[in-house]
């Protein structure tokens, strides 16, 4: 396990890295740091602003993480023409750099702080669509009904998952919280969050009642968002549990 120190001094040595590189023409903090709000388990989040080519810088800092600082593995998520690289060090500890077109840079969540360089206007990254979250959730519902009438009770336990995850998004985005990746599920208030333990299946055999326990929060979901949605479709959603 990585100490706080261990990671601080890290991060200031991959910052210095970046400034001493020609090719970096911007950095920030992203993540939980650039809101002070680290805890003992935060990992090191960092975007880079490159000019040119951002190949070669991105290959100079993976044999950086690799050479000197315990890397044992990596993974890229790439959006748009930004390349997060998520590294894993063989103290635990989640690297996360991001390498962005210097034309790209800029913030588009509150969870950017600029550390040198400048940082473009961006438009704020959208939150998940309601109705689309409504649409998923309760097509997964009609594939939770299928697999339990067909006794696959891991499909069908998987199915439930997802129309809870989506009903959760939901009352997150009612309640002004995060809605993706679980962020907001911990705010919300006692009120909203406790009727979803209920939604939990104690085994295969309990996934019946969990299911209609979700269905009756999605119902109510979808009743904060379009009345009459909730209208035509409720009875029939209700309909699915067995």
């Amino acid at each position: 396990m990585f100490s706080t120190g261990e990671r601080s001094s890290l991060r200031e040595a991959l910052v210095e890295a970046a400034r001493s590189d020609e090719r970096v023409t911007g950095a920030a903090l992203t993540g939980s740091a650039a809101l002070d709000a680290e805890d003992a388990w935060s990992d090191i989040d960092l975007a880079f602003a490159v000019s040119g080519d951002p190949g070669p810088v991105l290959a100079d800092f993976t044999a950086r993480l690799y050479g000197e600082h315990g890397a044992v593995h990596h993974m890229d998520v790439v959006f748009e023409r930004t390349v997060f690289r998520v590294f894993l060090l063989d103290s635990t500890l989640q690297v996360d750099l991001a390498f962005w077109p210097e034309a790209d840079f800029g913030a588009t969540t509150p969870k950017f702080r600029l550390l040198f360089g400048t940082a473009n206007e961006r438009e704020p990254a959208p939150h998940p669509d309601a109705r689309r979250l409504i649409d998923l959730a309760w097509l997964h519902a009609l594939h939770a009904r299928s697999s339990l009438a067909r006794g696959r009770g891991w499909q069908a336990e998987y199915m439930v998952g997802r129309v809870r995850e989506y009903t959760l998004a939901l009352a997150c985005l009612r309640h002004g919280l995060p809605a993706v990746e679980g962020r907001g599920l911990d705010q919300l208030p006692t009120t909203v969050a406790r009727p979803f333990e209920a939604t939990l299946a104690g085994g295969l055999d309990d996934l019946g009642r969990a299911f209609r326990a979700v269905t009756e929060l999605f119902v109510n979901e979808i009743d904060q968002v379009d009345v009459d949605l909730a209208r035509r479709i409720g009875p029939l959603l209700r309909e699915l549990v067995p």
